[in-house]
């Protein structure tokens, strides 16, 4: 029986790089939340123009949290589970593509409005940083990345892709690099591509607006409630 022996690179980006992505993403953020509190905003561009904004943002923020939460739960919950609740590899992979996508296309609708907006609006593109329109047009690619990936999975629908990835995600989050990266090595590059860049993303989210994504409003839902009295007019 022959050893298996990854190449430099899939050892690199799938067995080294999602630590370094994941250390970044975790200890800046907690440095830029300790030291630049001030920045830990989404800097909204409201006041500049509303329409486009609010139309796109609705439809980009559905599908993102959609997709997120789909990959959160597709990636890392056992096949043993999804088998438990009578949903076989098979049919969980056709899930995958068809919420995938549902959810994908209307991201794609809703960040395709963010970035002709950030670009072409005159008063917004001179007050957005590279950063924001560095950030975006990584969001999308990733995004296109995503969606050209159902197409390959149409070619074979048995979801044994879809199992090498999910044994390569529960490898690395258990600090298996080894199993992960042979687990990855022979999934198409397209997914490959994909996970590459969602780990890039990772890199860059503490020197972004993304890190408003982790200050979620608990703290609304029990807090006191404002006592607001009407001016009388004399």
């Amino acid at each position: 029986m022959t050893a298996f022996t990854p190449s430099i690179f899939d050892s690199f980006a799938f067995g080294i790089y999602p630590y370094i992505a994941m250390a970044i993403m975790f200890i800046g953020s907690w440095i830029r939340y300790d030291r630049e509190q001030y920045t830990w905003k989404t800097s909204s561009s409201q006041i500049m123009e509303k329409k486009q904004l609010r139309k796109g943002s609705i439809a980009f923020h559905i599908g993102v949290i959609a997709i997120f939460f789909g990959h959160f739960a597709g990636l890392l919950m056992p096949k043993s589970v999804w088998h438990l609740l009578g949903i076989t590899t098979e049919m969980k992979q056709l899930i995958a593509m068809g919420v995938g996508g549902f959810f994908g296309l209307i991201c794609f609708y809703g960040l395709t409005i963010l970035i002709i907006r950030r670009l072409n609006n005159p008063r917004v593109r001179a007050n957005s940083s590279t950063m924001d329109i560095a950030i975006l047009l990584l969001l999308y690619a990733q995004l296109i990345l995503g969606l050209l990936s159902i197409f390959v999975s149409m070619g074979h629908l048995d979801g044994a892709e879809m199992l090498k990835l999910m044994t390569w995600a529960q490898s690395t989050m258990t600090f298996q690099s080894a199993a992960a990266v042979e687990a990855i090595s022979g999934v198409h590059w397209i997914f490959k591509a994909h996970v590459f860049l969602g780990m890039t993303i990772f890199v860059l989210f503490p020197f972004s607006r993304l890190v408003h994504m982790l200050s979620v409003p608990v703290q609304y839902f029990r807090r006191q409630h404002q006592i607001v009295r009407q001016r009388f007019v004399r």
